[in-house]
């Protein structure tokens, strides 16, 4: 990119070549653009040796970096990391190096943030982004506790005990792999009856979107979705393939493992609900929002709508 005082941007190196190329002398086609005859000569040299492609603006980054930290130093620094999860202002000590040159290193690595790293092996954990919508969509159950007048968010942690035999509500949810595409449901149980009828409704809520064709459905373990004739039936019904996730491996359904988190802040726990029929009516307003206003950090501050109807931008 350009700085912001820049005399020519690709569009003014263009017509620099333009006017050159008409047969106008280099010097008096640079005086007009207001730069001097030897940035002139420079990119018509770019333009004549590659063409088009030459008048782009080139990374400023160095070729060589011959004082930067030898790679042996870094591989001690991201063990430390990975072993005893340390921050840069105590690998630094250790290995005698400034906290920033440990931080730069750990970003080099991607090891800057934990929550990128499994933390009992240290691992780097794999994100992963299918290409198209449809291809996966990922469907979990979270148990949320029922609403006898207001709990203790409303009456305080005395006045708020649970009632017992209230129960619970099963909110369904389904979130299209490469859109983030949302759906729930709240049920009174997660029997394989009402997953499979979710998911068809599920379906067809996504079909309304331009979602037209589910391939594969990842789920955990619920014997819901391992052993239900009606569960089958319904993926068979879609033409789609269940998938299950490793056990005690939530980050491999991560997706609606976190639509869930934002389900239960913006929307279970955003107002003092007096009833549960109040909070389950405002479940709609509030998939509305997440789905065609609410800005995604992964989708480049865009709604998920905004990447079904243009399935092939790749926001970063």
């Amino acid at each position: 990119m350009s700085h912001r005082n820049a005399r020519l941007t690709v569009h003014g190196r263009q017509l620099l070549v333009e006017r050159v190329a008409s047969g106008r002398p280099v010097a008096h086609v640079a005086a007009e653009m207001g730069i001097s005859r030897a940035t002139a000569h420079k990119w018509l040299r770019r333009w004549r040796a590659e063409g088009e492609p030459g008048l782009a603006d080139r990374s400023s980054k160095p070729l060589t970096t011959p004082h930067r930290t030898p790679a042996a130093m870094e591989g001690r620094v991201c063990d430390l990391r990975r072993s005893r999860k340390l921050g840069p202002a105590r690998i630094g000590p250790v290995l005698g190096l400034p906290a920033s040159t440990v931080h730069r290193i750990l970003t080099r690595h991607r090891l800057n943030r934990l929550a990128w790293m499994d933390r009992p092996t240290g691992t780097v954990i794999r994100r992963y982004e299918r290409e198209r919508p449809g291809e996966l969509v990922h469907v979990d159950v979270k148990k949320l506790g029922r609403i006898p007048g207001g709990g203790h968010k409303v009456h305080g942690r005395e006045a708020g005990r649970p009632i017992r035999g209230m129960g619970f509500d099963y909110l369904h949810s389904a979130v299209d792999d490469h859109s983030r595409l949302a759906y729930t449901e709240a049920h009174g149980d997660e029997k394989v009856a009402t997953c499979a009828a979710f998911l068809t409704r599920a379906a067809a809520f996504f079909a309304d979107h331009g979602i037209t064709r589910i391939e594969r459905v990842l789920t955990d373990n619920a014997w819901a979705y391992r052993k239900g004739l009606a569960w089958k039936r319904a993926l068979a019904d879609l033409g789609a393939s269940g998938k299950l996730t490793r056990a005690y491996r939530p980050q491999t359904n991560g997706k609606v493992e976190r639509f869930n988190r934002t389900l239960a802040d913006e929307w279970a726990y955003q107002w003092p609900y007096t009833s549960n029929d109040e909070r389950t009516a405002a479940l709609a307003d509030f998939l509305h929002t997440y789905n065609h206003h609410r800005c995604h950090t992964a989708l480049g501050g865009q709604p998920p709508i905004s990447r079904v109807n243009n399935p092939a931008s790749q926001y970063t």
